[in-house]
């Protein structure tokens, strides 16, 4: 039996955000963007946490549904449980006016009930409110007595010593006064999203700020495809609302900016370079940059991954935890070798990432990152967490120097760059040849997405074979440095 509902609370959340998305999801959701494995890893994590935050209100009863198509059957299922006087109930079910909820926790409390919702954030945000909001509207209007609803969420200041203690990991607070607050806004908002869906044809709402705030919206590649390929939206370190101001007034191509607009110089640069097909070189700065690096030079690549439940002693929730990189050395002849390490993910990667790069990095030389705060911050954790290794980290640490400097500078610029000097947009503007295009895993985030499915257990893949294609990604970026360099020397 399908569930005769009009809006389940991840539907109403959408209409809060965008009437138009609301529309879009139910009448035509093969328009959605794909997901990416950073995303499905997010997803899985949000997963996790809800299951191990039941632990906190053990020997409950699950009500969900069989598949996600059989909503009445929890709701039925719920009400029995709650009949028969059940203490603790896991996504208990209701339904009013249309408006289906799961309650991720439901506590009986006396004579009521206390109501969890579990949230993988380390914060309470705005939308959890709205959330905790259309739960207490939902719960409360089925009959339910509520005499409390709160969030449970991260406490990310928690360093995980041998088991996991739950009381420390997560914290939980109450919402029921500004729950109770919001009631008026909630009931419009339903019959603003009921009436949405009564319409014949897509509500006519243009894109602006709200197609990601909160949350990215999974319609943007059909809303944005009337956006130029390049257009304002690409002006480097532009605020968003300048953006969405140039839009309004009709300038979407950077040949319609006008000569007044109130941009500063590096992003005037980014213009007149792609106008006028400009190359920005200023060899001496670039020059003295080659000139200060001491061979052999190592070119050096981390790659990080983060969990909301740490898995390893002396780590916290959300931790960036490194877990490969990628080293290859050139001696002053051009002689090249490449060393990688890459961790299993049944253990702590960190102390023999530790030990194997302070041997593959023994020796003189300069090591070249790119972007040196991310490579030099995750040193100096390393030199905390492991106070041991605090002497050869510290080495390592006061020999990194940026290859980014020179592109973050403007030393080096060609249009193609278009304002960024990210290593992406860098690569293919200076080594066309070389990309990242053609391999399975081609960008840190679902790099890390996968290798923490890999240590979580849930990934269901061929372990061997992305393993291959995290060391062909972590290589890439490094002999995507060795070749950058080689486009400086040639200046």
């Amino acid at each position: 039996m399908a569930s005769s509902h009009i809006l389940s609370k991840s539907t109403f959340m959408r209409s809060v955000q965008c009437q138009k998305s609301l529309y879009l999801n139910k009448f035509s959701p093969e328009l959605k963007d794909p997901i990416s494995d950073s995303q499905e890893a997010v997803f899985q994590t949000g997963t996790n946490v809800g299951l191990l935050a039941r632990q906190l209100f053990p020997d409950g009863e699950d009500s969900s549904p069989p598949t996600p198509f059989e909503y009445d059957q929890a709701i039925m299922k719920t009400s029995e449980l709650i009949k028969a006087g059940t203490k603790v109930i896991y996504e208990a079910c209701f339904i009013h006016e249309g408006v289906l909820c799961a309650i991720d926790i439901l506590v009986k409390d006396g004579k009521g009930y206390k109501a969890f919702e579990v949230k993988s954030s380390t914060e309470i945000k705005p939308q959890y409110i709205v959330d905790a909001s259309l739960q207490w509207f939902v719960l409360t209007n089925s009959g339910i007595k509520l005499s409390d609803m709160s969030i449970v969420y991260i406490n990310n200041e928690y360093v995980r010593k041998g088991k996991l203690n739950l009381k420390q990991l997560f914290n939980q607070e109450s919402v029921l006064s500004l729950a109770k607050e919001n009631q008026l806004f909630i009931q419009q908002q339903i019959e603003l999203a009921k009436a949405t869906l009564k319409q014949k044809t897509v509500p006519a709402i243009d894109i602006g700020p709200h197609c990601s705030d909160p949350y990215e919206c999974d319609f943007a590649g059909h809303c944005w495809k009337h956006i130029p390929e390049y257009s304002v939206f690409d002006i480097a370190n532009l605020r968003a609302t300048k953006k969405f101001a140039f839009y309004e007034e009709g300038i979407l191509e950077l040949s319609a900016i006008p000569e007044d607009a109130p941009l500063n110089e590096k992003q005037w640069q980014q213009i007149s370079c792609e106008l006028n097909n400009e190359t920005i070189i200023d060899r001496p700065k670039i020059k003295e940059f080659l000139k200060a690096l001491k061979y052999p030079l190592h070119f050096l690549d981390f790659e990080t991954f983060q969990l909301p439940i740490p898995t390893f002693d002396g780590s916290r929730p959300y931790q960036q935890l490194v877990f490969q990189y990628s080293l290859h050395q050139q001696n002053k002849a051009g002689n090249i070798r490449h060393f990688e390490y890459l961790a299993k993910g049944d253990v702590d990667p960190r102390p023999q990432f530790i030990e194997q790069l302070i041997h593959d990095c023994t020796g003189l030389g300069d090591i070249l990152v790119y972007n040196i705060g991310f490579e030099r911050g995750k040193l100096t954790q390393l030199a905390i967490d492991f106070p041991a290794y605090k002497k050869p980290i510290s080495r390592i640490v006061e020999r990194l120097k940026d290859l980014m400097v020179p592109f973050q500078n403007r030393w080096y610029y060609v249009p193609q760059m278009r304002g960024s000097y990210s290593i992406k947009n860098v690569l293919p503007a200076l080594v066309p040849e070389l990309s990242y295009a053609g391999l399975e895993i081609n960008n840190g985030g679902d790099a890390s997405g996968v290798f923490s499915s890999i240590v979580e257990g849930s990934f269901e893949g061929n372990v061997e074979q992305v393993r291959k294609n995290l060391l062909e990604y972590c290589k890439m970026d490094t002999l995507a440095m060795v070749r950058i360099l080689e486009v400086l020397k040639e200046v």
